[in-house]
């Protein structure tokens, strides 16, 4: 299975900052270890590619170092060349995986899944959307499935008009963002729901994603609902998520449509919890594709 990645590329952050950058380095040597895996470094994605899903005086502006400073605070990472190489890469690797996903069922990201990011900003340590530039570039009809405990505010916005693209949220009904965007679908989760419940909810809007008879599913694959993520609130166990990947996998493979896995959130501590859920959503897949 063809997996991108772009830890290679350091974001200089300040001491202390909450993101977790260390889990995509941790991630890739433990699925290098796996030799069902091939692991490639992305190729950045151009400011054209970016450009189709964003508007472009926002991407000049992020590239060159003059964003407005509430909007470097609301994407959260200090402006830096470092920022922007890594993000480009970002964005590259979930290209990447789209082409591999439409060329043989299946690609993966050790990155992206950027949902927060809106047509002219970003937020919630995303800068650019990474799903939406790629569902541009390809052109395919589209569905994203966003498993990640926050909502897919950015995409649902992108994409609200577009007929062709069908936008799924399961999220947490009480965390980030305060304000949520209307998705095609959304399912809000109360504080403290549990594997039985995430799971059942999930069962329910499959059908309707395959319904829509996509060209491609991207997979937002989120491991901030876990117990132990300091940012999660939902109480799903590594065992609940390893089922909700294999519900994800089996309903897609069984359909015949092809699937881009992108990573998303997770903060939990410590960091192996979340490496070890990640891990699990590639190694699932493998499983399930038969590779």
């Amino acid at each position: 299975m063809r997996l991108y990645s772009c830890d290679h590329l350091v974001i200089p952050l300040p001491l202390g900052h909450k993101f977790p950058v260390a889990k995509y380095r941790l991630l890739r040597e433990s699925l290098e270890k796996d030799d069902r895996f091939q692991i490639e470094r992305a190729a950045p994605a151009t400011p054209q590619e970016i450009s189709l899903a964003h508007d472009p005086e926002y991407v000049s502006a992020f590239l060159e170092g003059v964003l407005d400073p509430q909007i470097i605070r609301r994407i959260g990472f200090p402006w830096s060349q470092g920022l922007v190489d890594r993000t480009l890469a970002s964005v590259g690797a979930t290209l990447c995986a789209a082409r591999a996903a439409l060329e043989s069922g299946f690609g993966g990201a050790l990155a992206g899944g950027t949902h927060h990011a809106f047509y002219n900003e970003g937020s919630g340590f995303c800068v650019f959307n990474d799903m939406a530039v790629a569902i541009q570039v390809t052109g395919t009809r589209a569905a994203v499935l966003d498993l990640d405990v926050h909502q897919g505010d950015g995409t649902a916005a992108i994409f609200s008009a577009n007929p062709n693209v069908l936008t799924i949220s399961l999220h947490g009904e009480n965390n980030f963002p305060l304000r949520k965007q209307v998705s095609k679908i959304d399912l809000p989760f109360p504080d403290d729901s549990g594997d039985e419940v995430y799971l059942a909810g999930l069962g329910s809007v499959l059908p309707e994603l395959l319904a829509f008879q996509p060209e491609i599913v991207f997979y937002q694959s989120g491991v901030d609902g876990l117990a132990e993520d300091k940012l999660g609130r939902l109480s799903l166990t590594l065992e609940g998520l390893i089922a909700r990947d294999r519900m994800v996998f089996e309903s897609l493979k069984g359909a015949g449509i092809p699937v881009a896995v992108v990573l998303g959130g997770g903060y939990s501590d410590p960091i192996d919890l979340t490496v070890t859920a990640h891990a699990n959503t590639f190694v699932t897949a493998a499983d399930t594709f038969g590779v």
